[in-house]
């Protein structure tokens, strides 16, 4: 009979620790589950920032080449504008001689 209940303390005592890790673990598994979630919201979070983020670049490059685009007619325009005043010039010369 002894050795009966020494058995039963032992399987007692097996029983409360594995109860035990049991515990912990599904405390580590309510803590993971929650960090899991704040990781998920802080990955969409990002993703509509890095959206945004590209769409500037995108707004930014095309009003960069529309900018570049007048200034290379601007200076189209320039250049004939002296073409043109220096063709006169030469013109007058040509007209005095």
């Amino acid at each position: 009979m002894a050795d009966l209940s020494v058995r039963l303390s032992e399987i007692e005592l097996k029983l409360r620790k594995l109860v035990s890790l049991k515990n912990q673990l599904v405390e580590k598994n309510s803590e993971l589950v929650r960090e899991n979630g704040e990781l998920r919201l802080k990955v969409e979070i990002l993703q509509t920032e890095n959206e945004d983020l590209r769409d500037k670049i995108t707004k930014t490059t095309i009003v960069n080449a529309l900018g570049n685009e007048k200034e290379i007619e601007e200076s189209r325009q320039l250049i004939k504008a002296l073409v043109k005043e220096i063709d006169q010039c030469v013109a007058m010369l040509n007209a005095e001689q």
